[in-house]
Protein backbone atom coordinates (compact mmCIF):
# COMPACT_ATOMS: atom_id res chain seq x y z
CA UNK A 1 0.00 0.00 0.00
CA UNK A 2 3.08 2.54 0.90
CA UNK A 3 4.30 1.85 -2.50
CA UNK A 4 0.99 2.11 -4.02
CA UNK A 5 1.13 5.66 -2.49
CA UNK A 6 4.31 7.11 -3.43
CA UNK A 7 4.18 5.91 -6.81
CA UNK A 8 0.78 8.08 -6.97
CA UNK A 9 2.45 11.17 -4.97
CA UNK A 10 5.31 10.92 -7.57
CA UNK A 11 2.95 10.69 -10.50
CA UNK A 12 0.80 13.83 -8.98
CA UNK A 13 4.13 15.85 -8.75
CA UNK A 14 5.50 15.08 -11.63
CA UNK A 15 2.69 16.38 -13.69
CA UNK A 16 2.62 19.51 -11.52
CA UNK A 17 5.70 20.09 -12.83
CA UNK A 18 4.77 19.92 -16.64
CA UNK A 19 2.00 22.48 -15.72
CA UNK A 20 -0.92 19.87 -15.26
CA UNK A 21 -3.48 18.71 -12.89
CA UNK A 22 -2.97 15.22 -11.52
CA UNK A 23 -5.49 13.09 -13.44
CA UNK A 24 -7.62 12.87 -9.89
CA UNK A 25 -7.56 15.89 -8.80
CA UNK A 26 -11.33 17.70 -7.59
CA UNK A 27 -12.70 20.00 -10.03
CA UNK A 28 -12.26 23.83 -9.65
CA UNK A 29 -14.91 26.50 -9.01
CA UNK A 30 -14.59 27.73 -12.52
CA UNK A 31 -15.75 24.16 -13.67
CA UNK A 32 -18.54 23.73 -11.87
CA UNK A 33 -19.73 27.58 -13.51
CA UNK A 34 -19.01 26.22 -16.96
CA UNK A 35 -20.93 22.78 -16.17
CA UNK A 36 -23.89 24.78 -14.76
CA UNK A 37 -24.04 27.51 -17.87
CA UNK A 38 -23.79 24.26 -20.23
CA UNK A 39 -26.85 22.51 -18.66
CA UNK A 40 -28.83 25.59 -18.51
CA UNK A 41 -28.11 26.63 -22.47
CA UNK A 42 -28.85 22.81 -23.17
CA UNK A 43 -31.99 22.67 -21.26
CA UNK A 44 -33.39 26.13 -22.36
CA UNK A 45 -35.25 25.21 -25.63
CA UNK A 46 -36.93 22.11 -24.04
CA UNK A 47 -38.06 25.29 -20.89
CA UNK A 48 -39.04 27.35 -23.88
CA UNK A 49 -41.04 25.16 -25.68
CA UNK A 50 -43.15 24.29 -22.00
CA UNK A 51 -43.77 28.06 -21.70
CA UNK A 52 -45.03 28.20 -25.20
CA UNK A 53 -46.63 25.21 -25.03
CA UNK A 54 -48.36 25.91 -21.94
CA UNK A 55 -49.74 29.84 -22.53
CA UNK A 56 -52.41 31.12 -24.26
CA UNK A 57 -52.00 32.24 -28.37
CA UNK A 58 -52.02 36.05 -27.10
CA UNK A 59 -49.10 35.38 -24.74
CA UNK A 60 -47.30 34.09 -27.43
CA UNK A 61 -46.91 37.67 -29.45
CA UNK A 62 -46.29 39.35 -25.91
CA UNK A 63 -43.63 42.11 -25.62
CA UNK A 64 -41.63 41.50 -23.08
CA UNK A 65 -42.08 37.65 -23.73
CA UNK A 66 -43.95 35.43 -20.85
CA UNK A 67 -40.98 33.75 -19.44
CA UNK A 68 -43.29 31.74 -16.91
CA UNK A 69 -45.39 28.39 -17.69
CA UNK A 70 -49.10 29.02 -18.36
CA UNK A 71 -52.11 27.17 -17.27
CA UNK A 72 -53.01 26.14 -20.60
CA UNK A 73 -51.45 23.26 -21.00
CA UNK A 74 -54.10 20.89 -20.95
CA UNK A 75 -56.55 22.67 -23.16
CA UNK A 76 -53.85 22.97 -26.22
CA UNK A 77 -52.80 18.95 -25.57
CA UNK A 78 -56.61 18.09 -26.22
CA UNK A 79 -56.64 21.00 -29.39
CA UNK A 80 -53.52 18.65 -30.52
CA UNK A 81 -55.40 15.55 -30.24
CA UNK A 82 -58.28 16.60 -31.63
CA UNK A 83 -56.80 18.18 -34.73
CA UNK A 84 -58.11 17.04 -38.28
CA UNK A 85 -55.93 15.51 -40.54
CA UNK A 86 -53.04 15.54 -37.92
CA UNK A 87 -53.42 11.59 -35.91
CA UNK A 88 -51.72 12.76 -33.28
CA UNK A 89 -51.88 9.23 -30.55
CA UNK A 90 -51.88 7.05 -34.06
CA UNK A 91 -48.80 8.93 -34.52
CA UNK A 92 -47.12 8.64 -31.43
CA UNK A 93 -47.54 5.06 -31.53
CA UNK A 94 -46.29 4.79 -34.67
CA UNK A 95 -43.01 6.30 -34.52
CA UNK A 96 -42.82 4.31 -30.89
CA UNK A 97 -43.44 0.86 -33.08
CA UNK A 98 -40.90 2.08 -36.13
CA UNK A 99 -38.16 3.09 -33.60
CA UNK A 100 -38.15 0.17 -31.52
CA UNK A 101 -37.82 -2.27 -34.39
CA UNK A 102 -35.22 -0.34 -36.21
CA UNK A 103 -33.44 -0.14 -32.86
CA UNK A 104 -33.78 -3.69 -32.63
CA UNK A 105 -32.77 -4.76 -35.53
CA UNK A 106 -29.84 -2.22 -35.50
CA UNK A 107 -28.34 -3.59 -32.81
CA UNK A 108 -28.35 -7.57 -33.78
CA UNK A 109 -27.36 -7.07 -37.46
CA UNK A 110 -25.12 -3.92 -36.48
CA UNK A 111 -23.09 -6.50 -33.87
CA UNK A 112 -23.02 -9.61 -35.93
CA UNK A 113 -21.30 -7.93 -38.56
CA UNK A 114 -18.96 -6.11 -36.53
CA UNK A 115 -18.13 -9.23 -35.39
CA UNK A 116 -17.31 -10.59 -38.64
CA UNK A 117 -15.46 -7.45 -39.28
CA UNK A 118 -13.61 -7.59 -36.60
CA UNK A 119 -12.73 -11.52 -35.91
CA UNK A 120 -13.34 -13.51 -38.56
CA UNK A 121 -10.87 -13.46 -41.57
CA UNK A 122 -12.78 -13.76 -44.91
CA UNK A 123 -11.61 -12.89 -48.32
CA UNK A 124 -12.47 -8.78 -49.34
CA UNK A 125 -12.87 -7.86 -45.99
CA UNK A 126 -10.66 -5.03 -46.36
CA UNK A 127 -12.43 -3.63 -49.63
CA UNK A 128 -15.77 -4.68 -48.43
CA UNK A 129 -14.45 -2.32 -44.85
CA UNK A 130 -13.43 0.23 -47.51
CA UNK A 131 -17.15 0.61 -48.94
CA UNK A 132 -18.44 0.42 -45.87
CA UNK A 133 -16.84 3.27 -44.46
CA UNK A 134 -17.27 5.45 -48.05
CA UNK A 135 -20.88 5.20 -47.62
CA UNK A 136 -20.95 6.96 -44.71
CA UNK A 137 -19.78 9.92 -46.59
CA UNK A 138 -22.87 9.91 -49.02
CA UNK A 139 -25.59 12.16 -48.02
CA UNK A 140 -29.15 10.20 -47.78
CA UNK A 141 -30.76 12.84 -49.42
CA UNK A 142 -29.03 11.37 -52.58
CA UNK A 143 -30.68 8.28 -52.73
CA UNK A 144 -34.44 9.67 -51.80
CA UNK A 145 -35.61 9.13 -55.51
CA UNK A 146 -33.82 5.72 -55.84
CA UNK A 147 -35.29 4.49 -52.78
CA UNK A 148 -39.12 5.99 -53.15
CA UNK A 149 -39.11 3.97 -56.89
CA UNK A 150 -38.12 0.83 -55.01
CA UNK A 151 -40.54 0.84 -52.14
CA UNK A 152 -42.99 1.93 -54.61
CA UNK A 153 -42.12 -1.10 -56.90
CA UNK A 154 -42.65 -2.96 -54.04
CA UNK A 155 -46.34 -1.39 -53.05
CA UNK A 156 -44.59 -0.70 -49.91
CA UNK A 157 -45.03 3.69 -50.08
CA UNK A 158 -47.28 4.92 -47.09
CA UNK A 159 -47.01 2.44 -45.20
CA UNK A 160 -44.89 1.54 -41.34
CA UNK A 161 -42.27 -0.68 -43.42
CA UNK A 162 -41.28 1.62 -46.33
CA UNK A 163 -39.54 3.51 -43.03
CA UNK A 164 -38.62 0.64 -41.55
CA UNK A 165 -36.86 -1.66 -44.36
CA UNK A 166 -34.06 1.42 -44.91
CA UNK A 167 -32.77 1.58 -41.30
CA UNK A 168 -32.49 -1.99 -40.08
CA UNK A 169 -29.04 -1.81 -40.56
CA UNK A 170 -26.81 1.11 -40.54
CA UNK A 171 -23.34 1.86 -41.78
CA UNK A 172 -22.13 3.91 -38.64
CA UNK A 173 -23.39 1.09 -36.62
CA UNK A 174 -21.63 -1.61 -37.93
CA UNK A 175 -18.39 0.64 -37.88
CA UNK A 176 -18.90 1.56 -34.49
CA UNK A 177 -19.56 -2.15 -33.39
CA UNK A 178 -16.55 -3.54 -35.49
CA UNK A 179 -14.03 -1.06 -33.55
CA UNK A 180 -15.56 -1.73 -29.82
CA UNK A 181 -14.89 -5.64 -30.29
CA UNK A 182 -11.79 -5.46 -32.28
CA UNK A 183 -10.79 -3.39 -28.46
CA UNK A 184 -12.86 -5.29 -26.28
CA UNK A 185 -12.38 -8.86 -27.00
CA UNK A 186 -9.26 -10.22 -27.05
CA UNK A 187 -8.19 -12.95 -30.10
CA UNK A 188 -6.95 -15.00 -27.36
CA UNK A 189 -10.18 -15.59 -26.05
CA UNK A 190 -12.15 -16.04 -29.47
CA UNK A 191 -9.31 -18.32 -30.12
CA UNK A 192 -10.04 -20.82 -26.84
CA UNK A 193 -13.51 -20.81 -27.60
CA UNK A 194 -12.60 -22.58 -30.81
CA UNK A 195 -9.95 -24.88 -29.15
CA UNK A 196 -12.99 -26.08 -27.16
CA UNK A 197 -14.97 -26.25 -29.94
CA UNK A 198 -17.48 -23.48 -30.00
CA UNK A 199 -19.37 -22.67 -33.86
CA UNK A 200 -19.04 -19.30 -34.80
CA UNK A 201 -22.66 -18.11 -33.47
CA UNK A 202 -21.58 -19.61 -29.72
CA UNK A 203 -18.67 -17.84 -29.18
CA UNK A 204 -20.69 -14.58 -30.29
CA UNK A 205 -23.59 -15.52 -28.17
CA UNK A 206 -21.02 -16.15 -25.11
CA UNK A 207 -17.94 -14.53 -25.84
CA UNK A 208 -18.71 -11.34 -27.05
CA UNK A 209 -21.89 -10.36 -26.56
CA UNK A 210 -21.64 -10.26 -22.41
CA UNK A 211 -18.91 -7.31 -23.01
CA UNK A 212 -21.11 -5.50 -25.79
CA UNK A 213 -23.79 -4.00 -23.15
CA UNK A 214 -21.99 -0.27 -23.33
CA UNK A 215 -21.88 -0.51 -27.31
CA UNK A 216 -25.18 -1.83 -27.03
CA UNK A 217 -26.52 1.04 -25.13
CA UNK A 218 -24.61 3.72 -26.71
CA UNK A 219 -25.79 2.42 -30.43
CA UNK A 220 -29.55 2.06 -29.50
CA UNK A 221 -29.86 5.63 -27.46
CA UNK A 222 -28.66 7.24 -30.44
CA UNK A 223 -30.31 5.09 -33.19
CA UNK A 224 -33.70 5.62 -31.61
CA UNK A 225 -32.94 9.15 -31.21
CA UNK A 226 -32.47 9.05 -34.87
CA UNK A 227 -35.41 7.31 -36.30
CA UNK A 228 -37.64 9.09 -33.43
CA UNK A 229 -36.26 12.36 -35.08
CA UNK A 230 -36.33 11.64 -38.77
CA UNK A 231 -38.64 13.65 -40.95
CA UNK A 232 -37.34 13.68 -44.96
CA UNK A 233 -38.16 9.86 -45.63
CA UNK A 234 -40.99 9.89 -43.30
CA UNK A 235 -42.88 12.96 -44.74
CA UNK A 236 -42.13 11.19 -48.65
CA UNK A 237 -43.35 8.43 -48.08
CA UNK A 238 -46.05 8.93 -45.43
CA UNK A 239 -47.18 12.36 -45.68
CA UNK A 240 -50.79 11.60 -47.04
CA UNK A 241 -51.07 8.18 -45.23
CA UNK A 242 -53.04 7.20 -42.17
CA UNK A 243 -50.09 6.14 -40.62
CA UNK A 244 -47.83 9.48 -40.35
CA UNK A 245 -44.88 8.95 -37.95
CA UNK A 246 -45.00 11.63 -35.17
CA UNK A 247 -42.91 14.47 -36.79
CA UNK A 248 -45.10 14.67 -39.71
CA UNK A 249 -48.03 15.03 -37.58
CA UNK A 250 -45.90 17.82 -36.31
CA UNK A 251 -45.64 19.26 -39.93
CA UNK A 252 -49.46 18.65 -40.65
CA UNK A 253 -49.89 20.77 -37.30
CA UNK A 254 -47.73 23.73 -38.99
CA UNK A 255 -49.49 23.75 -42.09
CA UNK A 256 -52.31 25.76 -42.07
CA UNK A 257 -52.52 29.48 -43.30
CA UNK A 258 -52.59 30.18 -39.32
CA UNK A 259 -49.95 28.36 -37.12
CA UNK A 260 -51.68 28.32 -33.56
CA UNK A 261 -47.84 28.30 -31.91
CA UNK A 262 -49.26 27.29 -28.54
CA UNK A 263 -50.60 24.09 -29.92
CA UNK A 264 -47.49 23.37 -32.26
CA UNK A 265 -45.19 23.57 -29.13
CA UNK A 266 -47.67 21.66 -26.97
CA UNK A 267 -47.40 19.20 -29.68
CA UNK A 268 -43.52 19.19 -29.93
CA UNK A 269 -43.05 18.67 -26.07
CA UNK A 270 -45.15 15.67 -26.38
CA UNK A 271 -42.95 14.66 -29.00
CA UNK A 272 -40.11 15.28 -26.72
CA UNK A 273 -41.17 13.06 -23.61
CA UNK A 274 -40.25 9.84 -25.12
CA UNK A 275 -36.72 11.18 -25.99
CA UNK A 276 -36.09 12.64 -22.43
CA UNK A 277 -37.53 9.16 -20.58
CA UNK A 278 -34.92 6.75 -23.32
CA UNK A 279 -32.00 9.26 -22.12
CA UNK A 280 -33.20 9.00 -18.39
CA UNK A 281 -33.32 5.15 -18.85
CA UNK A 282 -29.83 4.94 -20.79
CA UNK A 283 -28.23 7.52 -19.83
CA UNK A 284 -25.88 5.72 -17.79
CA UNK A 285 -25.37 3.26 -20.67
CA UNK A 286 -24.19 5.89 -22.67
CA UNK A 287 -21.67 7.51 -20.30
CA UNK A 288 -20.16 4.71 -19.41
CA UNK A 289 -19.48 3.75 -23.21
CA UNK A 290 -18.13 6.57 -24.06
CA UNK A 291 -15.73 6.76 -20.55
CA UNK A 292 -14.36 3.28 -21.31
CA UNK A 293 -13.23 4.65 -25.13
CA UNK A 294 -11.62 7.23 -23.53
CA UNK A 295 -9.60 4.95 -21.06
CA UNK A 296 -8.64 2.78 -23.72
CA UNK A 297 -7.44 5.23 -26.61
Amino acid sequence: MTGSTDVRNRTAVTSMRRGRPPADSPAGPLTYVLLVVTIALSALPLYWMFVVGSSGEEDVFRLPPVTTPGDELGENVRAVFAADNVFFIASLLNSLFVAIVVTLSVLLFCSLAGFAFAKLRFRGRGPLMLFLIVTMTVPNQLGVVALYIVMGKLGLNGTPAAVILPGLVTAFGVFYMRQFITDAVPDELIEAARVDGATTLRIFRSVVAPTLRPALGVLGLLTFTATWNDFQWPLITLGGSEYPTVQVALSNLASGQYVVFSRLLAGALLATLPLVIVFVIAGRQIVTGIMEGAVKN
